[in-house]
């Protein structure tokens, strides 16, 4: 599916066959932003959503909202890990991984939010899962395969999103050294 208020192009998948056209940067990706202050200390944990191919952020946002507007619930995404949907079938595509966060969304609107068990990386899981997609190995998707994956592999979208994650941890860590030094 094209965005027509976008120049970037990469290859997409479109229902029965690849061709070449016009995608968001971020379309079928996995965004990560931090989550303060729980990110200050475990940099690996933060706030989690998933793009439609059109590249628009849905995110579990709190107890019965999901966010569908483009709009994460910490701020801008400061990393991506953009999803290769050429496992999915070859009728799906872009539908099919759009349906699976619709349908992602409309399960979470009915769910009271769960810092540990239910939360907004459950909500990326639920949409893989639904879309039976495999991706980096995975074919079962779940919160802690989810976190780790996109610590190890996904890209920062600036330098500001590498300083936001890894500046509050690093000074954390000086304070400690300095204090057992005293």
């Amino acid at each position: 599916m094209a965005s027509s208020n976008h120049d970037d192009t990469c290859i997409g998948i479109n229902n029965h066959h690849h061709q070449q056209q016009q995608l968001h940067p971020l379309a079928f990706s996995i965004l990560w932003s931090p989550l303060p202050p729980i990110t200050w200390f475990l940099p690996f944990i933060g706030h989690m959503g998933i793009t439609t191919s059109h590249g628009t952020a849905c995110d579990f946002q709190g107890p019965y909202t999901v966010g569908d507007r483009g709009k994460m619930a910490f701020g801008t995404a400061t990393r991506a890990l953009q999803i290769d949907i050429t496992s999915l079938p070859a009728d799906g595509g872009a539908e099919q991984w759009d349906k699976a966060i619709a349908e992602a969304n409309a399960e979470y609107r009915t769910r009271m939010h769960n810092i540990c068990c239910d939360n907004c990386h459950s909500h990326v899981a639920w949409a893989l899962n639904d879309m039976e997609i495999t991706a980096f190995g995975i074919r079962q998707w779940d919160m802690v395969k989810l976190c780790f994956l996109v610590f190890l592999k996904g890209r920062f979208l600036s330098l500001g999103g590498f300083v936001t994650q890894f500046l509050p941890f690093g000074v954390f860590l000086l304070i400690v050294m300095l204090v057992r030094l005293l």
